[in-house]
């Protein structure tokens, strides 16, 4: 099928859902009203709860929830066919992410801002707190250990984007001292940071920056160290001074760089750009069952658990009014999932095609097969990254841009995704902290220790994080040993979000959670599946602690899934909570 084709249907039928069904759950499901008071006008203190305009907390809640998920996911996906990663990606996103996401931002800002696992807590029972929140804690722990190595290892691949990436940070630091401090206006501003910023992109190309070994320590350590360093004081400042403005500029950014790969698909449309990909690749050599792995794989762009922890993280506490809800929740999502259908495109049509000008080059298929002929050659980080950036470059040469410029700012354009997950990481690992230790709760002034306050709470995240990136050495690397568990338990959260939000809509009359609950069922079907094929892998493969961990995940989905069922189903209990 023709990609500019595919392309076309996918965002028009985005548009559609989100007019339609986004619409739907906003005003007819969640009834969203700006009557309602929203965390960041009740309890702004300028730190972390700061009314927001919502063009600005849209760009942070979307770099923030994408990172390089909706990049890397499709990017494999795809090994298992075009078409079963395309259908995911829309109906998933539209139905399912796009639901969870939207709905535990508004069950968060009709509960002070509080965290998923604090408001599940609330709504299904007391017992399961500390089980979410392990849950919680398991994902961003994982996450934030192995972004500091997914960084590097994109630093190694483009050593042009070194530049331009670090130089967002004086730039957004300025932009947003100018809007919060000096009332500039927000368009003109945000015109001149992100022209300053597309500079730095050319300027990486005359002062690429590979990072030498220092120390005896290899560069993925010590980029890993640094990144630290700066998520500790990103966490800490206020976050109107540079992980919001950030976020922001980043998203513009971005959004310029995805325009640009759409007119490219269309440029090269004329100059044999066509899907090489096969459709549906069923058993690919080396690589898991398609069924439940896929829905596995592909999180970012359909659905992911995550998104959940950033809307009642960061998002709620920055949402100015609570109508706002479906343009920041629902809206973010389908962009995400526009991203990923330009990744599948980028992946299976892009990569098979010459750049402009470019003579002897391997293409078509057999260009596809390099990268894709068994799991074991898509699985890795590089090739994953690699196909897209590579991909999307061959399509924008077709634009008169040199395929070296190209290479660059995608290259930026993954690296700025991660970078701006890894702060954000932080920041919400810092929360779960804070909440697991009752920083939050009623009378908690009196009784406020070190790993309470935003420093030694942010401390603890890093210092846990740090531990586990160099448990296996110098390399910071250490992560790789236990990222196996990142996707089903990613997977799993969001299967619990979408069960929490459906004890709240039953709660408050109707079929209406149903808009929740038969998502939720599909994810905790097929995860579930997954952890259970894992277990049993893990055992014949004699891998003791995932084992171990793998089977305390399971454990703790049996023991939130049942309670949250029983509240469902309690007659009692429901009465109760709508009278």
């Amino acid at each position: 099928m023709d990609a500019v084709l595919i392309m076309i249907v996918a965002f028009a039928g985005y548009i559609i859902a989100y007019r339609l069904y986004g619409e739907f759950v906003g005003k007819k499901i969640f009834q969203l009203t700006n009557q309602n008071k929203t965390p960041a006008v009740e309890f702004t203190d300028g730190v972390d709860y700061v009314p927001t305009k919502r063009g600005i907390i849209f760009g942070h809640h979307f770099t923030s929830i994408a990172g390089t998920g909706p990049i890397v996911g499709p990017a494999i996906g795809v090994i298992w066919g075009w078409l079963p990663a395309l259908i995911w990606v829309l109906v998933g996103s539209i139905v399912m992410g796009a639901v969870q996401d939207f709905s535990v931002l508004v069950m968060s800002l009709r509960n002070q801002g509080k965290s998923i696992s604090e408001v599940a807590a609330g709504y299904i029972s007391k017992r399961i707190r500390v089980a979410f929140f392990l849950i919680v804690f398991i994902e961003l722990w994982l996450f934030l250990a192995i972004l500091g190595m997914i960084i590097a290892v994109i630093f190694h691949m483009y050593p042009e984007a070194v530049f331009p990436v670090w130089m967002e940070i004086p730039i957004a630091i300025i932009l947003g001292w100018a809007i919060y401090k000096r009332n500039a206006h927000v368009n003109r501003a945000t015109v001149l940071a992100v022209v300053a910023m597309y500079i730095t992109v050319v300027l990486g190309h005359v002062i690429p920056l590979d990072m030498p070994t220092i120390g005896g320590m290899p560069a993925t350590g010590v980029w890993t160290l640094i990144l630290f360093v700066y998520c500790f004081i990103a966490s800490t400042l206020p976050v109107t001074t540079l992980l919001q403005p950030r976020d922001y500029i980043n998203a513009w950014e971005l959004f310029i760089a995805m325009g640009l790969v759409v007119i490219a698909v269309i440029a090269a449309s004329f100059n044999g750009l066509k899907i090489v990909a096969p459709a549906v690749q069923a058993a690919p050599e080396g690589a898991p069952s398609l069924w439940p792995f896929l829905f596995i794989t592909i999180a970012c762009g359909a659905i992911s658990g995550f998104h959940s922890v950033v809307a009642s993280g960061t998002t709620a506490k920055q949402v100015a009014k609570e109508e706002d809800a479906q343009f920041i929740g629902y809206g973010s999502m389908l962009m995400e999932g526009a991203l990923a259908v330009i990744v599948i495109i980028a992946t299976a049509a892009g990569i098979g095609l010459a750049a402009r000008g470019e003579t002897g080059a391997v293409t078509g298929l057999a260009k596809w097969t390099q990268h894709y002929a068994s799991w074991s050659a898509a699985a890795g980080l590089g090739a994953k990254v690699g196909a897209f950036v590579e991909g999307s470059a061959n399509m924008i040469s077709y634009l008169g841009i040199p395929k070296y410029l190209g290479l660059i700012i995608m290259g930026v354009f993954v690296a700025s995704f991660a970078g701006t997950s890894m702060d954000t990481t932080t920041r919400l690992q810092r929360y779960v902290i804070q909440e697991l230790l009752g920083a939050n709760r009623v009378g908690a002034a009196e009784k406020k220790s070190f790993f309470t306050n935003k420093y030694g709470a942010t401390i603890l995240a890093l210092l846990t994080a740090g531990i586990l990136a160099f448990s296996t050495g110098a390399n910071g690397k250490g992560a790789m040993a236990l990222w196996p568990l990142f996707g089903a338990n990613n997977q799993t959260l969001a299967a619990l979000a979408l069960f929490t939000a459906s004890v709240y809509l039953k709660q408050r009359g109707g079929q209406k959670y149903l808009v929740t609950l038969l998502p939720g069922i599909f994810m905790l079907v097929l995860t579930f599946w997954a952890l259970i094929e894992n277990e049993m892998s893990y055992i014949a493969g004699t891998k003791v602690l995932l084992g171990i961990i793998n089977l305390a995940i399971i454990l703790i989905v049996i023991f939130v899934a049942f309670e949250s069922l029983k509240k469902l189903f309690s007659k009692e209990d429901m009465q109760a909570a709508q009278a």
